[in-house]
């Protein structure tokens, strides 16, 4: 890790808090009087590294690739670097540059990981190398939870040496990968839950016609039946039953014109099982009954 800042009036509190064959952990924490400060680290070859930004307006460049990025205070990344990379963050209008660096080897991940376990496992590993633990949304940082922050201070606190500092901050780094793979796992199930109205209405448009129950409906698309009631309703100010018969009403109405067809077959081909309640229905529907309608 190398310091330097443009301007000669500056406080610097820097300082390599740990670090064995797989991890290290460098805090940082510059302030000057002048107008511009800046800061580089160094992500080695085959490394993830977890960058917590814990002051305002830190601008990041790394030079891998050509994008620049702004973080507001108590953002985070975490970042695969193939190679070793140099970043360079800095500062303007008087801030204090203030960031914890936590940097693991990749095959301590993946020992740790064993993506070879199951699935999920792989996900997380695959979704780590590719960088998709940088945003949270869209374009949007991370932001650190409370107890992110708790584990940080217990980190840079931390006095004991040897190997008990080793299995403390290992245990501590192990603790804040399950935080931001819960915290992401937590974005996917809001981002479904918002995609739930939308779910429903597919597999109603695609389904309409078969005699299903709201019952089968909720486990086929593994959604709470209350809440499968109460999403769609909200959405589309509709219940589902009126919304199936509207879609079976809508295809009777197009096949009644073709006299070729029973009327018995247009019953079933929209979903219903006896021709008494289809022709209800479509009686409630239209006004008339679907023979009548057929003959004008």
């Amino acid at each position: 890790m190398e310091t330097k800042t443009l301007r000669t009036m500056k406080q610097t509190k820097r300082g390599l808090l740990f670090q064995s064959e797989d991890i290290k952990v460098v805090f940082n924490e510059d302030a000057t009087t002048e107008n511009y400060l800046k800061s580089h680290f160094i992500e080695g070859e085959s490394s993830f590294n977890l960058l917590f930004l814990l002051s305002p307006n830190i601008n990041l460049q790394a030079s891998d690739c050509g994008t620049q990025f702004k973080f507001t205070k108590n953002q985070y990344i975490l970042h695969y670097s193939s190679s070793e990379n140099r970043a360079e963050l800095w500062t303007e209008d008087q801030e204090v540059l203030k960031y914890l660096q936590i940097q693991i080897n990749y095959q301590y991940v993946f020992n740790l990981i064993d993506p070879h376990s199951n699935t999920e496992s792989a996900e997380i590993l695959k979704n780590m190398k590719d960088n998709n633990f940088i945003f949270l949304h869209k374009q949007t940082p991370p932001n650190m939870t409370v107890e992110m922050h708790m584990i940080l201070k217990e980190i840079s606190g931390y006095s004991k040496k040897g190997v008990m500092q080793k299995l403390f901050i290992e245990a501590k780094i192990i603790k804040l990968l399950i935080l931001i793979f819960e915290q992401f796992n937590e974005k996917d199930i809001e981002e479904d839950l918002s995609k739930t109205p939308e779910t429903i209405k597919k597999f109603l448009d695609e389904n309409y016609h078969k005699n299903l129950k709201i019952e089968e409906i909720s486990k086929i698309i593994g959604i709470n039946q209350n809440k499968l009631r109460r999403e769609f309703k909200e959405h589309y100010q509709t219940t589902i039953v009126d919304y199936i018969s509207e879609l079976r009403m809508l295809k009777a109405k197009k096949m009644i014109i073709n006299k070729q067809i029973m009327i018995k077959e247009i019953a079933i081909e929209c979903g219903y099982e006896y021709v008494q309640n289809f022709t209800r229905a479509f009686k409630k529907k239209f006004g008339v009954s679907p023979e009548k309608l057929r003959l004008g």
